[in-house]
């Protein structure tokens, strides 16, 4: 009796779809993330030492060596938070993107041998970072309070702008991942692109310190509204703008969308490139 009526509900393939491959994505996250450090004595650690490497690497140029300060009314008079506020964002994004455009070549035995939903890869690539993430985001964490003594109550709407942050990323990662199965060369130029994005969003520099002229750029990119909204939330306990909420939801939805369709267009040929 139960069945006869689940099974008369519009959409309700679709609900059982959705359940199973709710599990699928669980099951990928899981090997995703052991795998990239199976053998590795250090394990899940390597994924936090690396950045934090780099940050410091990055205080010692441009802190110790440069010089370089905050200017006044900046959310932080210390730029390693500034740093560490910025980079947690970008490091997230960066790394759902680069993974994903080759998600689907190295996944390639599922998609040619059965019938695999291949648009979830991106997403499993982005759950499995967003460990990552949290791992960091704890780090600044202890940092902020025991450090500096510092730390804003907004950061628990950081869930909300991890949401926006995903549906960018995986977006942009459902075009890379497509265009890779036909160009192979995608990967090459996406690393070109990222680096060129990486300087264009204010993550090392903050944006006083940017030419006017070029403040257009930092308008018209979405991960400079991520990075300051990220800084903002966790160390200032103003509430967040209706103009960045706009922006973000906006600009994160659209790109989403707009990478879902091109990556169903696309996906029609890959068992037969593959």
């Amino acid at each position: 009796m139960y069945t006869q009526i689940v099974t008369r509900i519009p959409g309700h393939h679709f609900l059982r779809n959705l359940v199973e491959r709710r599990a699928l994505v669980a099951q990928l996250v899981r090997r995703d993330f052991q795998a990239r450090y199976v053998g590795s004595a250090g394990g899940w650690a390597w994924g936090v030492v690396h950045p934090l490497v780099q940050l410091v690497v990055w205080y010692f140029i441009f802190v110790v060596c440069l010089k370089v300060s905050m200017p006044p009314g900046s959310v932080t008079r210390s730029y390693l938070l500034f740093l560490f506020a910025g980079f947690l964002p970008w490091m997230l994004f960066q790394e759902t993107v680069i993974r994903s455009a080759s998600s689907l070549v190295e996944q390639s035995n599922l998609i040619t041998r059965t019938v695999f939903p291949s648009e979830i890869l991106p997403v499993s690539v982005f759950l499995s970072s967003l460990i990552h993430h949290l791992i960091g985001l704890g780090l600044f964490v202890v940092c902020a309070v025991f450090v500096y003594n510092t730390l804003s109550p907004m950061l628990l709407l950081l869930p909300l702008y991890m949401l926006f942050l995903g549906l960018l990323a995986v977006g942009v990662g459902w075009i890379a991942s497509s265009l890779h199965v036909y160009l192979r060369d995608t990967g090459q130029v996406l690393n070109v692109i990222m680096t060129l994005w990486f300087w264009l969003t204010p993550i090392m520099i903050p944006v006083e310190n940017i030419p006017p002229r070029f403040h257009f750029v930092v308008a018209w990119n979405p991960m400079s509204w991520m990075v300051n909204a990220y800084r903002y939330r966790l160390m200032a306990p103003s509430w967040p703008g209706a103009k960045e909420l706009a922006v973000l939801s906006i600009s994160s939805i659209g790109v989403f969308v707009l990478g879902g369709l091109f990556f169903r267009h696309l996906k029609r040929g890959f068992a037969d490139v593959l």
